[in-house]
């Protein structure tokens, strides 16, 4: 749902003017040292960037689904590693506390993370538990008024970068299914809470995730998100279902910008005295490209629209993220192919897309879970 089409068209074209002059030439740089700029990172702060989808009434922007999904189709046609800083805030690293926080857990960390002040981490996958979420094993033992909680966190985004974590903890450990699961925020200073090292990926660098351990860590009963246990896994997936659209549009949008780089580089490329871009076999790619975008952006707009009409969107969510990653990836090999010698160079930036990518189609639930995730809903219908 769009609020106001003028507000929007504004914002929208300040981040894509920031991306083009600001973010892009700063690709490299940010490839080569696995670092953002602390200039690029206070200038996405001052734009409102981390609390897009915080409420207003927490210092946000309070966008909609549909306006946060148009705003990542912008975000996404530079290094996935810009977004990743900022976007985990207003997606995973917040929305536990936005939908199922207290009025006082709202009040207190909200504000902090709209202006930057502290970035927000979600904290659920475990060395022995990924796609089966449900089978976590870290513990919070209630103790007068606090959490004792225990165990280690894996692949956890923004880690080392966090001021607060929203943890997902085994509450009743006689109960091994997901209603033994609640939800906590941790905050990083606590006794306790310790980081292993920067991981090195394949791609995405400057984004950066690290294990999460927590060692007797006390945490206030008070920061038990919703004041109530065993709601944790609920509103993981309802953190999720956000997610799964926001990493639709991120797919999207840099899909956008290496059809773009393919599409340019198409024209100027010449091999038996013509442009490559005349050749068929070329606009056959260009062309399923352009197209298996458009599907996908117009299954996230769609997803968003309904989830902002207060739909249950937990499918077409799936759907999005499965369908516009995947499509991503192939695009990302097209890209390579199109640029042939060139694309294997990293000067060209096309081979850092295609490793950058491929971790669209893992995180937030993989293509297989997604899969699963749609046949389960269509069959209990």
């Amino acid at each position: 749902m769009i609020r106001d089409q003028e507000t929007l068209t504004l914002l929208l074209d300040s981040i894509s003017r920031f991306v083009r002059e600001r973010l892009v030439p700063q690709e490299h740089h940010v490839a080569d040292t696995d670092q953002i700029p602390d200039d690029i990172v206070q200038e996405m702060k001052d734009m409102g960037l981390f609390g897009m989808s915080i409420p207003e009434a927490y210092g946000g922007m309070g966008l909609t689904m549909e306006e946060e999904v148009l705003a990542g189709f912008e975000i996404a046609t530079t290094s996935p590693a810009f977004r990743s800083l900022f976007a985990t805030n207003n997606g995973i690293g917040a929305q536990g506390i936005v939908i199922d926080g207290t009025p006082a857990q709202k009040a207190k960390y909200l504000p902090k993370i709209v202006t930057g002040e502290i970035i927000g981490s979600f904290a659920l996958t475990e060395p022995d538990s990924g796609s089966d979420a449900a089978s976590l094993r870290t513990t919070a033992v209630k103790e007068g008024d606090h959490y004792l909680i225990n165990g280690t966190k894996r692949y956890i985004t923004n880690a080392p970068e966090a001021g607060i974590f929203t943890v997902m903890a085994r509450t009743d450990v006689t109960n091994k299914r997901s209603g033994g699961i609640s939800a906590f925020i941790v905050e990083k200073g606590t006794s306790g809470v310790s980081l292993g090292q920067i991981d090195k990926k394949m791609g995405q660098k400057g984004a950066h995730t690290c294990d999460v351990m927590f060692d007797n860590v006390r945490v206030p009963a008070e920061n038990l998100i919703g004041a109530k246990e065993g709601i944790g896994f609920k509103t993981a997936m309802k953190v999720l279902d956000k997610g799964r659209l926001n990493i639709a549009a991120a797919s999207t949008g840099a899909a956008e910008r290496m059809l773009a780089d393919a599409v340019r580089y198409a024209k100027e490329r010449k091999q038996f005295g013509k442009a490559i871009g005349e050749f068929q076999l070329i606009q056959a790619m260009l062309a399923d490209s352009k197209a298996e975008i458009y599907a996908a952006r117009c299954m996230v707009i769609d997803a968003a629209r309904k989830r902002d009409e207060g739909l249950n969107v937990n499918t077409e969510a799936s759907c999005a993220k499965m369908f516009a990653s995947e499509m991503c990836g192939r695009v990302a090999d097209r890209a390579v192919q199109i640029f042939g010698g060139a694309g294997y160079l990293a000067e060209y930036g096309i081979e850092r897309f295609y490793r950058d990518v491929r971790l669209f189609r893992i995180y937030e639930g993989t293509t297989q879970i997604q899969q699963l995730v749609i046949a389960r809903n269509l069959l209990s219908a």
